[in-house]
C-alpha cells in the first residue's frame, strides 16, 4: 500500500482542526495555512500510482469463487486523481494567498472551511467506496453553505439557506440510491458493484436497479449544480468572495467527475444511460449560455456560463468514446483554470467598485489595464478561442460528437461556444471600453498584487495547456483506457 494516499486527505483535515483551535493566533494560523497550501500540491506529485486500504484489511479472495472482495474503505490512486488532485493543491495555495494578503487579521473558522472542503473534496476524488463518497459529499456541501455565509456579499445568508434546502432533497435521493445498491449487491465498493453486474448476479433491467439509477442521477445532478439546480448554483458563486467562488467551482467539477466516473462504472451499460447523460449536458449548455445572456450582474452572469461549461464535461463522457472522455474530462481541467480566473477577476472589479451591475459600469480599462486584459484572455480563453485552452478541449469535443455520428450535438457545441464569446464581449465592453458614467467612483485602490499574481498563474496555464494540451491529455488518456 502507499501511505502517501491518505495523507492527500489527513494533511489538511488536520490543518483545518489546528486552524479552527488556534483561531485567535493570526500570526500562526496565517503561516500554518500557507504552509500547508505549498505541501498540498506537493504530495500527489511525490505519491505513487497505487491503492490504499484502511485498516490493512487488503481485499479477501471467496474460497468458492476466488473473487476477491474488498472489506475495507479503498482509495485509488491513478493518473486522473493525480492530475485533479495536483490542481485542486494550486487553486487552494492561490486561494489561501490572496486571503492571507488581503485581510490583516485571517479568521481561523474560514480558513477550517478551505482546507476541511479540501480535504472532502480530495477524498470524494480518491474513494472507491460510494458511501464514502457520499459522506464526504455531504462534508464539502455543508463547508460551501459556510464559505458562503462567511461572505460580505448581500443575501448571502438567503442563498446558504436554499442551498441547505436543495441539499435536503438532493443528498438523501443520492443516499437511497445508494441503499438500494448495496441491498442487491451486498457492497458499497464499486468495483465490486461493477464485478457483481458484469457477471450477471444483478439484473440491469431489474426495476429495483433502474430506481437505483434514477436516485443516484438525481442526486447526482444536485451535487454538480446541472439542471434543474442551475440557477441555486449559480446565486452560490456569485454570493461568495471572489477567491472563494473559484474554490467552490473547482469543488463542484470534481463533484461532478468524480460521481460521475463512479456512475459511468456502475450504469454505463445501460443503454438510457448515455442518452440521459448527453440529453442533460445539452440542456446545461443551453440554459447556461441562455441565462447568461439575460444577466445585468455579471457575477451572476460568470455563474451561469460556468454551469453551461460543466455539460460540455458532461457532454465528452455521454458520447462514451475514449477520445470523447479525453475530451470531457480534459475540458474538466480547464473549467476549473478558467472559471478560477474570471471569477477572481470579474469579483475584484465588483469589491473596488462596489457594483456587479453592468448597466453602471464603463471606462475600467485607464484605471485596470492589466486586469481587463487578463480577464479578456480568460474570457476568450472559455470562448473557445485559439490558441487557448479553452479551445483545444472544445475542438475536441467537437471533433469527438461528430465521430460519433453526431454532427447536430457539434453545431449545438459551436453555437454555444460563439455565444460565450458575444456575452464576454458585451461585458467587456460595458465594464472596460464604454464611457465612464458620471456616477460611478472608482476609489484609488491599485488591484491587490496577490490577485495579479494569481490570475496570471492562471493565465500562463491556459496558454500554456492550449499551446501543448498534450502535457495533460496524456494523463488522461491511460486513465480512460482502463476506464473502458
Amino acid at each position: 500500500m502507499n501511505e502517501l494516499i491518505p495523507i492527500m486527505v489527513i494533511i489538511p483535515m488536520t490543518c483545518a482542526l489546528l486552524l479552527s483551535l488556534f483561531s485567535n493566533q493570526n500570526k500562526l494560523i496565517k503561516g500554518l495555512a500557507f504552509f500547508v497550501a505549498i505541501c498540498i500540491p506537493i504530495i500527489p506529485l511525490l505519491s505513487n500510482y497505487g491503492l490504499h486500504y484502511f485498516g490493512g484489511h487488503a481485499p479477501l479472495i471467496s474460497n468458492l469463487t476466488g473473487v476477491l472482495y474488498h472489506p475495507a474503505v479503498t482509495y485509488s490512486f491513478q493518473s486522473l486523481q493525480k492530475l485533479f488532485i495536483f490542481l485542486l493543491g494550486i487553486l487552494v495555495f492561490l486561494v489561501v494567498f490572496i486571503y492571507i494578503n488581503s485581510y490583516k487579521k485571517a479568521s481561523g473558522p474560514y480558513l477550517f472551511l478551505i482546507f476541511m472542503g479540501t480535504a472532502a473534496i480530495t477524498a470524494l476524488m480518491l474513494s472507491d467506496d460510494i458511501f464514502h463518497m457520499f459522506i464526504f459529499f455531504e462534508i464539502a456541501a455543508l463547508v460551501q453553505v459556510g464559505i458562503i455565509a462567511a461572505s460580505s456579499i448581500e443575501d448571502r445568508y438567503e442563498t446558504a439557506l436554499k442551498y441547505m434546502i436543495m441539499g435536503s432533497i438532493g443528498g438523501p435521493m443520492l443516499l437511497l440510491g445508494i441503499g438500494i445498491l448495496l441491498a442487491i449487491t451486498g457492497s458499497v465498493n464499486i468495483t465490486d458493484i461493477v464485478y457483481a453486474i458484469n457477471h450477471n448476479l444483478v439484473s440491469m433491467n431489474s426495476p429495483v436497479f433502474l430506481l437505483a439509477c434514477g436516485l443516484i442521477f438525481f442526486g447526482w445532478l444536485y451535487t454538480s449544480g446541472l439542471p434543474p439546480f442551475h440557477t441555486i448554483k449559480s446565486a452560490v458563486y456569485s454570493k461568495a468572495e471572489p477567491h472563494a467562488a473559484a474554490l467552490l467551482q473547482a469543488f463542484t467539477v470534481i463533484t461532478l467527475v468524480s460521481i460521475l466516473i463512479a456512475m459511468f462504472r456502475i450504469f454505463s451499460n445501460l443503454p438510457i444511460f448515455e442518452a440521459l447523460l448527453v440529453g442533460f449536458a445539452l440542456l446545461a449548455m443551453i440554459l447556461g449560455i441562455s441565462m447568461a445572456l439575460t444577466q445585468n450582474d455579471f457575477r451572476r452572469m460568470i455563474g451561469f456560463l460556468a454551469v453551461g461549461e460543466l455539460g460540455f464535461i458532461v457532454l465528452g463522457i455521454g458520447l462514451n468514446t475514449e477520445f470523447a472522455l479525453t475530451a470531457g474530462l480534459f475540458q474538466a481541467i480547464n473549467e476549473m483554470i478558467v472559471t478560477a480566473l474570471l471569477f477572481i477577476g470579474f469579483g475584484v472589479v465588483a469589491d473596488l467598485i462596489k457594483t456587479s451591475d453592468i448597466r453602471k459600469t464603463g471606462g475600467l480599462i485607464a484605471y485596470y489595464p492589466k486586469l481587463a486584459i487578463m480577464i479578456l484572455i480568460g474570457g476568450f480563453s472559455m470562448a473557445g478561442v485559439p490558441p487557448l485552452n479553452g479551445f483545444q478541449s472544445k475542438l475536441m469535443l467537437i471533433q469527438a460528437s461528430l465521430s460519433s455520428g453526431f454532427p447536430e450535438i457539434s453545431i449545438i457545441a459551436i453555437l454555444v461556444s460563439i455565444a460565450t464569446f458575444v456575452v464576454f464581449v458585451k461585458v467587456f465592453y460595458a465594464m472596460f471600453l464604454k464611457p465612464k458614467p458620471n456616477d460611478l467612483v472608482i476609489p484609488n485602490k491599485k488591484v491587490p498584487r496577490s490577485t495579479i499574481f494569481a490570475m496570471a498563474i492562471l493565465l500562463i496555464m491556459c496558454i500554456i495547456l492550449g499551446l501543448f494540451p498534450s502535457i495533460i491529455t496524456g494523463y488522461i488518456s491511460g486513465f480512460v483506457g482502463g476506464l473502458l
